[in-house]
């Protein structure tokens, strides 16, 4: 009897443990997606929002100093066309855990959207809404849009993404290691983690500024190509 009760006991465990795993596991793969998603969508209806209210911050280079980005505050919303007709990201001030819950992350030290530099980006492959879950798909030529409210950049994906160490900190560099770049310009730098369901490399992908225009006149053709 004592033996068919701790068998009985533990088989109890067992299944207990299981049910929790598969609970966690369905936290972290759908309802820490949907939290995400909600988030995003927010911020997105935030900024329109504040666009349509004309209360935009100052573009990528006035006439006196920038002011710096507000942490943990959206201020812009990227497209990527190679990642589905509907797929827009809000773009937030930095790259600390709870920002990057609610989009992408721009690296603080890094140059504003369109200004001389680098502009870059952090993001998800998976958990937190998947931002980034088909980077790997990104092809030379690719166009990533982004839009401050009164401009759209279009910059294009110049490489197959790179695959390197989260201690590589050169790749988002002004003129970012390892992308081909050889002097001074308008770069992207986009970042997310490799492998898929892992952190121990980090894979980038590098564009540059290929066109801009207002606002006012329309949305860019890139954004259906």
């Amino acid at each position: 009897m004592r033996t068919r009760l701790i068998v009985r006991t533990l088989s109890e465990i067992c299944v207990t443990v299981g049910v929790l795993i598969i609970l966690l596991v369905v936290y972290v793969l759908y309802w820490t997606s949907v939290r995400a998603d909600r988030a995003m969508d927010g911020e997105i209806d935030h900024l329109q929002d504040r666009w349509a209210t004309g209360t935009v911050s100052a573009g990528a280079e006035p006439s006196s100093r920038p002011r710096r980005y507000e942490p943990g505050a959206s201020f812009a919303i990227m497209y990527i066309p190679r990642f589905g007709a509907d797929w827009a990201k809000p773009v937030l001030e930095g790259t600390a855990t709870g920002t990057l819950k609610k989009g992408l992350g721009h690296y603080s030290r890094t140059a504003r959207l369109g200004a001389l530099g680098n502009f870059a980006v952090a993001g998800h492959r998976r958990t937190y809404g998947d931002p980034f879950k088909d980077f790997p798909e990104l092809r030379p030529g690719d166009a990533v849009v982004l839009t401050d409210g009164t401009t759209w950049f279009t910059y294009r994906v110049d490489r197959r993404p790179y695959r390197t160490l989260p201690t590589d900190t050169g790749v988002i560099d002004p003129v970012p290691r390892a992308s081909g770049f050889r002097r001074p310009g308008r770069y992207l730098t986009l970042t997310t983690c490799e492998p898929e369901w892992g952190h121990s490399h980090r894979l980038i992908s590098w564009a540059h500024l290929d066109a801009t225009q207002s606002v006012a006149q329309g949305k860019p053709k890139a954004l259906y190509s």
